[in-house]
């Protein structure tokens, strides 16, 4: 502040110098000076001279500033001047702020070139840069503000020299990230504007920028900002998104599967009543609806494009703006954005297409939202831009979409057209359009049907049996005959508009129509006047406007030479070449063929598929025709150069391509199904596989356990082996004593074990026992007691049988003696009968009432035994089904009796065999107590004392106790 006073003093009192000599002064006071206060003041002052005289403070003071930068790191005072200094140097905001509207242009550029040739001499030094991002981890506001400004313009002025200076830098994109989350908003809103300077194409540092969680920042910030209802803050952070998926495959694919998607939609929330549309939201969401567009554009993949489309929709983000798009008060340039946007998400997508076709207008009665948006596409009072992207969402809905296009010709068709004409159909307004006095509107409507019809020769052919009534008392028209006649009228009809926009959207209507369709060739070929027409057209010189209708005149005849199937004699392929060659020309007519491809209009078209014109004027090519008009082009040529034997060899080779198309295809059907059989034996080879597996795994357990039970068994026999050993050697009396008792009492357990087993399947026995007599109970005789029954149920059971078996085989007999009867009384009956009919019976006569009295008698006894027989029949199917029944009963009887005496025959044998084996047991302990008896009388003999066997035992006790206790003292 001293040296500050002292130069304004001095300029006071004396002749006041320059402000270069100023800014010197102050240099060399930076430059020189020892005291840091002195320095600051310094800095400062120039940082207040740099607006006004930039160029010398630019010149003169920057490699002093930089030096700062470099050396008086500790005070942040001094680096925020030195940076803010800087930042007016470099800037150009602040000049073009200063600026009046008078100023000349030429101002402008010499300010842009003194930004930029400072920028270069910054940036010149790398180290500089880098210097410049250490400041911005810097937490104090003096320092890293500036610095973030700075840096903005830098990338401003020279940004692709400043982005790869970053890129190279350790953790420099790192470094700017921090600034999303600092918690100053200032800092925080310029770090945006830092980062749209940084990312903007650079597909590496947005790839950088994407991966350090960018998307989650800059959305969060939205959120806290208000969506769309937020300030430029949120203009800022969406312009940044921007720029970080725009043409970034890699960054759109990491939104999608980060389900950055899903938290777009709150965004479109709008409320009922749309009040309150500012400039600003009006901006956000516009901005918002091209983002969306971002991620589903048709330059994108198609795979990644789809992926997205179809998250759109299962998140409700196509549901929102279908909301949007039916919404009233919305503003028309947010409304036009909103169908470009729905036009994209709908876009060969069959799901979305399926969605939209369903939407409706909240009318009365509801209306197809399809059909409201066609209403505002043919209505000429509708703006420019607004119609435009009618045509564009109606072309998308249709793109790919054979069900669509489908729905739409139906409209058309005599049988699906609604007589009472309460409803308006979409193919009604298409004809409407089609036919009216716009040529906008025609071109449009033309446009649409083209597009209806596209890649879809069943819908072509089906379009033919319109029929249009055009006035009242005339037969009526087919649709393609009243095109021709509109197209042959010309200008004749006074139109609003250009008056080759509705020639040329016909034109390319009947060019879409006839291609790739031979009967619609056909039709075409069978009014007699469009061919002349056609020739007519091509013939003439006309001027440049004219020369695109020559054209696509050139190429709907070409469509009708190459798609010719030679039905009509006078317009086959041959004959109408002829006629080219001496009306037209074979060259003349290439030539006005080329006109197409080769005009402007055209290649504006074939760009992208969105219509966008500057006037309707320019309103000539529909981007899908332009495919057409290159796939055609080429083969139209050759068609009409090849002579009669080359289209009959290429018919020839067509015939020949037909059958072997037709071979393979019956080839690929059976590598298909041999491609299915062969999965189906590898799966089941797999399974195979997995139960060998299986069968092994279990062998292999079955087989270690063999091996184990083998080895207990070998062990086993040593052991016994040992013990036979232990019992036949007497040399070591004290052991066999030891040894002895041990074996009698395990030898006594499993005597217990065997007497219990015994009494068990003893028990068992005895249920079983119980179990057989109770099944042999008769079922029949209920009222006998139960030990007759127990004893006597089978010879009852065979008593009853034989006893039903008397009473049938009566039954029989009687039955038989009576049919014998009947046949009697039958042929006695029949003889009466034919004296009857053989002589007249007098009606009052004692001999006719004799013989009807008796024919009486014999009927009635007739009946009464035929009843009688019935009855019978009915008897004995009754016994015959009780004795089935009844055998039923005994034959299971009988296999639960067989069962139940196998098992008591098997207890039986378990029974012997356990009692053998306690038997065995008993000699052995018999045995065994002789040799003890015999052992101890030898001892008594020899003199040793003996106890007895209780004292014994008790003894063994004790030193088993005392081994124990041993034990467990040592451990």
């Amino acid at each position: 502040m001293n040296f500050l006073r002292g130069v304004m003093g001095a300029q006071s009192a004396g002749p006041q110098p320059s402000g270069a000599e100023t800014i010197q002064k102050l240099c060399d006071r930076v430059a020189s000076s020892t005291l840091l206060d002195d320095r600051r003041d310094a800095v400062r002052a120039l940082k207040s001279l740099s607006k006004k005289y930039r160029l010398e403070v630019g010149i003169q003071a920057m490699p002093h500033l930089i030096h700062v930068l470099q050396t008086d790191r500790s005070d942040s005072e001094i680096i925020g001047y030195a940076l803010d200094t800087l930042y007016n140097i470099i800037s150009n905001d602040l000049e073009e702020e200063e600026q009046d509207d008078s100023e000349e242009e030429n101002s402008q550029k010499q300010v842009e070139d003194l930004g930029s040739q400072f920028t270069e001499i910054f940036i010149k030094q790398h180290e500089n840069v880098t210097l410049l991002l250490t400041y911005l981890e810097e937490f104090d506001f003096q320092v890293r503000w500036p610095g973030v400004k700075l840096l903005t313009a830098l990338l401003k002025q020279q940004g692709p020299q400043v982005q790869q200076i970053i890129l190279v830098s350790p953790m420099g994109v790192s470094r700017l990230m921090d600034l999303l989350a600092d918690s100053r908003e200032v800092i925080r809103n310029d770090g945006v504007l830092l980062l749209q300077q940084l990312t903007r194409s650079n597909a590496a540092i947005q790839k950088i920028v994407a991966f350090e969680n960018a998307f989650e920042r800059l959305l969060d910030i939205i959120t806290e900002e208000g969506n769309s209802d937020g300030g430029i803050v949120v203009e800022d952070c969406l312009l940044l998104l921007q720029n970080l998926l725009k043409n970034n495959n890699s960054n759109q694919n990491f939104f999608k599967e980060g389900s950055y998607i899903q938290r777009m939609k709150p965004w479109f929330e709008v409320s009922d009543d749309n009040a309150g549309w500012s400039a600003q939201k009006v901006t956000n969401l516009h901005l918002m609806l091209q983002l969306v567009r971002v991620l589903v554009s048709p330059t994108n993949p198609p795979g990644a494009t789809s992926s997205c489309q179809k998250a759109m929709f299962h998140c409700g983000l196509l549901q929102q703006l279908c909301t949007i798009l039916m919404a009233t008060g919305v503003p028309a340039d947010i409304l036009t954005e909103t169908i470009n946007t729905v036009s994209e998400v709908i876009r060969g997508c069959q799901i979305n297409q399926d969605y939209f076709a369903s939407v409706n207008a909240p009318s009365n009665p509801p209306r197809p939202a399809i059909v409201v948006l066609l209403m505002s596409m043919v209505n000429e009072r509708q703006p420019f831009v607004l119609r435009c992207a009618v045509l564009y969402c109606f072309q998308c809905f249709l793109y790919k979409n054979q069900k669509g296009q489908g729905e739409i010709v139906s409209t058309l068709l005599p049988s699906t057209i609604d007589a009472t004409g309460n409803s308006v159909s979409a193919g009604q307004l298409l004809c409407g359009g089609l036919f009216s006095t716009d040529s906008l509107s025609n071109w449009c409507a033309a446009v649409a049907l083209a597009h209806a019809l596209q890649e879809n020769a069943t819908l072509k052919e089906q379009l033919l049996r319109v029929q249009l009534a055009t006035s009242i008392g005339n037969p009526p028209v087919s649709l393609l005959q009243q095109c021709t006649n509109i197209l042959s009228q010309g200008d004749k009809i006074d139109r609003r508009g250009s008056k080759v926009q509705t020639r040329v959207g016909l034109l390319m209507l009947l060019c879409t129509w006839l291609s790739n369709c031979p009967i619609a060739v056909t039709h075409f070929l069978h009014n007699s006047a469009n061919i002349p027409f056609l020739t007519g057209q091509i013939a003439e010189n006309l001027g440049e406007e004219e020369q695109l209708v020559q054209g696509l005149c050139a190429l709907l005849l070409g469509i009708s030479i190459y798609y010719n199937d030679n039905s009509l004699e006078n317009y086959k392929k041959e004959k109408l070449k002829q006629l080219i060659e001496k009306r037209i020309g074979k060259e003349n007519f290439i030539e006005k063929l080329g006109f197409i491809s080769k005009h402007e209009f055209y290649s504006r078209a074939a760009q992208k598929p969105q219509p966008s014109f500057s006037s309707p004027d320019h309103m000539m090519f529909d981007h899908e025709f332009t495919k057409l008009v290159k796939e055609l082009e080429g083969v139209i040529t050759k068609a009409v150069y090849k002579s009669s034997e080359e289209d009959k060899k290429e018919e020839e080779v067509k015939k020949s391509l037909e059958q072997h198309d037709n071979i393979v295809t019956h080839y690929k059907n059976v590598i298909r199904v041999q491609d299915q059989e062969l999965e189906e034996l590898k799966k089941q080879v797999e399974s195979l596989k997995m139960q060998n597996e299986q069968f092994q795994t279990t062998i292999t357990q079955q087989v270690s356990q063999i091996q184990q039970h083998k080895d207990q068994y070998n062990l086993l026999k040593v052991q016994l082996g040992k013990e036979n050993q232990h019992h036949t050697s007497h040399s070591d009396v004290a052991q066999m004593n030891g040894v002895q008792p041990e074996d009698i009492s395990k030898l006594r357990d499993e005597i217990e074990e065997w007497k219990h087993k015994l009494e068990l399947l003893q028990e068992q026995l005895k249920e079983k026992d119980s179990l057989i007599e109770t099944l042999k109970l008769p079922s029949v005789a209920g009222d006998t007691t139960e030990q007759s029954s127990q004893t006597n149920k089978p010879s009852g059971g065979r008593e009853a049988d034989n006893e039903l078996y008397k009473e049938m085989e009566t039954l029989r007999s009687k039955i038989q003696s009576q049919s014998s009867d009947i046949n009697k009384l039958q042929t006695e009956n029949q003889e009466l009968l034919q004296k009857l009919s053989l002589t007249p019976v007098p009606v009052s006569g004692d001999g006719g009432t004799v013989v009807v009295s008796k024919t009486a008698d014999l009927d009635g006894k007739l009946s009464t035994l035929l009843q009688e027989t019935k009855e019978l029949k009915n008897e004995l199917a009754s016994l015959s089904e009780e004795k089935a029944s009844l055998k039923s009963q005994l034959d299971s009887s009988n296999s639960t009796v067989a069962i139940l005496q196998n098992e008591k025959t098997k207890l039986q044998q378990e029974l012997a065999e356990s009692k053998k084996e306690q038997d065995d047991l008993l000699v052995l302990l018999a045995d065994q107590d002789q040799k003890i008896i015999a052992l101890k009388n030898k001892l008594k003999h020899l003199g040793e004392p003996v106890e007895d066997e209780d004292d014994t035992e008790s003894g063994d006790q004790g030193e088993d106790d005392e081994e124990e206790d041993g034990e467990e003292e040592e451990d």
